[in-house]
């Protein structure tokens, strides 16, 4: 195992191999905590794209950039950050990660007062590197919290509360940011007026990310007190770019492509939900109104996560990924084939399509790493960067054929190689 610590809870042999879980429901708690923390501050992406949109006039390629300086951050970090957490710990690896998020919400105050996109895009890029680390802690973590055998299931259950972040945060973003939308648009003033009303329309912004700013502090400091929880946490020694070599093994190479095609896929079809929606030939809303629904797409996954925590006990978490993602497929062909609410909500039940994904994938690609499990989450974590590369492209589909339809051919095909992934690896390692 990554780690083998002499906790007070006590660890207890796993399987026939003897290798060590650690019993800690304490520590659970916490961990399930970063969770729901760090996958509400990513799904804010969702409702500040169109906020940001309509300030800086940009087109749909431009508006990406939102989503790719957050998620180069895990191309960029991701390596660092296992290396760092394997040297400091992870409950102190944890701690930066939690001030780094802090700082990264910080910059949103100079981005504001600059009335700079690139500032904008500097804060984001620094916000989620402390969400990269943190990542880096939580993944690999969890899934030491008990037995080997039902890792999937616990990943899931914690993806669940993730997905809750995920679910509740773009509720209250869209009606902080999106809610805050002037009747005056960007495109329509020139000059220091343009200035003084993106300086002004992006400070509901700055008072969300200065709320959360001071929420992870308090945070951060209540991990620190649990610094010492890890008395005789171990990783294996590793030099260079650590984890690289595990892409020799089939398993987790493919897994670890599926990682970046699933992330790449989930965070195009967020990303273009409020303007989606807001077409007249499917819903019609209003901004406001529409980001609210995005909450809806991350609920799905939230309440499938739920779910499957149990279904994966008794289902072949193989079989499981393969069926979820063909329902994708159909979802998507449904959703881009009909008008009205149909389209909407079949675009919107995506989500619990995706529900399973990301921690099936990881506990798939992972399964018997042992003490490389740190260097595995690392990698893992690198190839999140499909979220800054597939949303870009996606976006850039739809400026060229005008159609976000078309535009979800991206994600479509995304989901095709994550089906056969997921028969590939229908049966455990041996």
């Amino acid at each position: 195992m990554a780690l083998a610590p002499d906790l007070a809870a006590g660890t207890h042999p796993d399987g026939p191999d003897g290798a060590a879980h650690i019993d800690a429901p304490q520590l659970q708690v916490f961990v399930i905590g970063l969770f729901f923390i760090f996958g509400g501050i990513t799904s804010l992406n969702d409702v500040i794209i169109p906020k940001l949109k309509e300030l800086f006039t940009l087109n749909y390629t431009q508006a990406m950039l939102v989503q790719f300086c957050f998620f180069t951050a895990y191309a960029v970090i991701g390596i660092p950050g296992a290396r760092l957490v394997k040297r400091i710990g992870y409950m102190c690896g944890a701690v930066v990660g939690l001030l780094t998020m802090m700082a990264g919400c910080l910059l949103f105050i100079p981005a504001s007062q600059s009335a700079t996109y690139g500032v904008f895009l500097l804060a984001l890029f620094v916000l989620a590197s402390g969400v990269v680390v943190v990542q880096v802690v939580a993944n690999p973590l969890i899934s030491l919290l008990g037995p080997a055998r039902t890792a999937s299931s616990r990943l899931t259950f914690a993806q669940g509360f993730n997905s809750l972040g995920t679910t509740l945060f773009p509720w209250f973003g869209a009606a902080l940011i999106l809610g805050s939308l002037a009747k005056v648009s960007a495109a329509d003033l020139t000059g220091p007026a343009l200035d003084a009303y993106r300086t002004a329309e992006s400070g509901a912004i700055v008072k969300g990310y200065i709320g959360l700013a001071v929420a992870l502090a308090v945070v951060a400091a209540v991990v620190w007190s649990f610094r010492n929880r890890l008395p005789a946490e171990k990783h294996a020694e590793s030099a260079g770019l650590a984890g690289l070599d595990l892409l020799k093994r089939p398993r987790f190479g493919f897994g670890a492509l599926c990682i970046f095609l699933y992330v790449g896929a989930e965070v195009s079809i967020g990303s273009l939900i409020v303007n989606y929606l807001r077409q007249a030939h499917v819903m019609g809303l209003e901004e406001a109104a529409a980001g609210k629904l995005i909450s809806v797409y991350w609920g799905g996954a939230m309440i499938g996560r739920f779910i499957g925590s149990a279904v994966l006990r008794k289902v072949s978490p193989g079989k499981a990924l393969a069926c979820n993602a063909i329902l994708a497929i159909a979802l998507i062909a449904l959703s881009t084939h009909t008008n009205g609410l149909l389209s909407g909500y079949s675009l919107l039940a995506i989500g619990l399509m995706n529900s399973i994904m990301f921690p099936t994938i990881f506990s798939l690609a992972c399964e018997k790493l042992g003490s490389r499990a740190a260097d595995g989450s690392g990698i893992i974590n690198v190839a999140i960067f499909g979220g800054a590369v597939l949303p870009l492209l996606t976006g850039g589909v739809a400026d060229v054929t005008h159609s976000l339809a078309l535009a979800l051919v991206i994600p479509a095909v995304c989901y095709a190689v994550i089906a056969s992934y997921g028969w590939y690896a229908r049966r455990p390692v041996a």
